[in-house]
């Protein structure tokens, strides 16, 4: 039989290949799924396995008793590469996590709490169920996307939407879990960018062309559902000008006279017309109304739709910084 053939079977979907000796089913201790790692001697043989240099990607430890488990690369820049590693049910009470890699890891239902998962990676991780109750998430890379929510997404491309429905629901539920710890560990940056991803695993599970879904879809896209005050000052910038344009070829009336864009007047002169209207139309969106200036016709429409949306954006605005300011 040739070495090859004494060595581990396994490769993970980054094609690394692991070094060690196979079993009998052609897979090495740690990557087979056959051999039974639940006793507790099994956290002193990770603990060494990984201080002398051992392969640690895509280990098999389902439902370990890995409780208080040092897996710090101590003296190294980097920690430990977990990446791919099945952790489903493990038990990894106040387990020392710091800069582990664990992208691509399956810790569906595995129990973190009072561990320390400071500055470690999970990009892509299944955390279905995960517990995270006083566990350290400090600097935690969790990825733009998590693992069910790509699932759903690849699903609504192939239209499975039943299977992407499912996993809308699943990501809804850890998004809603990882704000609540969030919140309950001080980190409000992570947990407003876990509630509004929650809030849009929500909206996703809505009808297409649903009232439901496309009034979600606009809180969203004007205030970042509570989250982007930014996007309420852009929003009335954008009111403003576009009110302006408005006013400028419907005509108001100044003193007495009625002034409009001409397009036979001097490029100075429908210049200054617009720096008018641009400035009637902040003056109505902040309701000031100096009086000065008084729409005529259709702006008078204008006029009122956008005192109106100004009076409610300005007390969003508001609402929405203080709610960002004084977490």
């Amino acid at each position: 039989m040739s070495e090859n053939q004494h060595k581990c079977q396994y490769i993970d979907p980054e094609e690394h290949l692991c070094p060690n000796q196979a079993t009998d089913d052609g897979l090495c201790f740690w990557h087979s799924g056959n051999v039974d790692k639940s006793g507790p001697e099994i956290k002193d043989k990770l603990e060494h396995y990984a201080q002398h240099g051992g392969f640690m990607r895509g280990l098999k430890l389902q439902r370990c008793q890995l409780d208080d488990i040092d897996l710090v690369n101590h003296g190294h820049k980097t920690g430990y590469d977990l990446s791919y590693c099945d952790l489903y049910r493990a038990s990894l009470r106040d387990a020392h996590l710091f800069n582990a890699t664990l992208d691509n890891a399956s810790l569906m239902k595995a129990d973190l709490r009072d561990a320390n998962l400071n500055c470690a990676s999970l990009l892509n991780a299944n955390m279905l169920g995960l517990r995270l109750q006083g566990c350290k998430i400090e600097n935690v890379e969790f990825g733009k996307t998590i693992f069910q929510e790509g699932l759903a997404k690849l699903a609504i491309e192939k239209n499975h939407h039943k299977n992407a429905l499912e996993y809308f629901i699943q990501s809804e539920e850890i998004y809603r879990d990882l704000r609540k710890h969030a919140e309950a560990e001080g980190l409000f940056n992570y947990a407003g960018a876990f509630i509004k991803k929650e809030l849009t695993m929500r909206r996703m599970q809505q009808p297409k062309y649903s009232a439901r879904r496309m009034m979600s879809k606009a809180i969203d896209l004007f205030c970042g559902y509570g989250e982007e005050p930014l996007r309420i000052v852009g929003f009335s910038i954008l009111l403003i000008f576009v009110c302006a344009i408005l006013y400028s070829v419907t005509g108001l009336n100044y003193h007495g006279e009625f002034y409009i864009f001409d397009v036979n007047a001097s490029f100075r002169q429908n210049i200054s017309w617009f720096f008018s209207c641009l400035y009637y139309s902040i003056v109505t969106f902040t309701t000031l109304g100096y009086g000065d200036f008084t729409p005529i016709g259709i702006s008078r429409a204008i006029a009122a739709l956008e005192a109106f949306t100004g009076s409610f954006t300005i007390a969003l605005f508001v609402v929405v910084f203080v709610k960002k300011m004084t977490r």
